[in-house]
């Protein structure tokens, strides 16, 4: 069964608690900045165990020292569900051990 889009205001609530992610049209998105290029690989080696855990994916872009992330659910035509707000939320969770800023 898909996931249910979410309205603009429990998508703007649940961002709330996760700080640096923001909506950008129908995605909700965030880059974190790291001390290396090595911490931010190694941060996103986490976040993909994270997304086969969870089994939802987002665009991950690894740069220099940074890595942006951006998503949506494509079951949801390609809105922000419930799953995309707890996908955020657990990268949320392991990016200062990275040291995430």
């Amino acid at each position: 069964m898909p996931a249910a889009p979410l309205p603009q205001n429990e998508i703007e609530d649940g961002l709330r608690e996760l700080p640096g992610w923001t909506t950008e049209g129908d995605r909700i998105t965030c880059t974190y900045r790291f001390p290396s290029h090595f911490a931010a690989a190694a941060f996103t080696v986490h976040v993909a165990r994270i997304q086969d855990e969870l089994n939802h994916h987002s665009d991950l872009t690894l740069g220099y020292n940074t890595v942006a992330l951006s998503v949506n659910s494509h079951d949801a035509g390609g809105k922000v569900t419930e799953k995309d707000l707890a996908l955020a939320a657990r990268v949320a969770a392991v990016a200062p051990g990275h040291g995430a800023e």
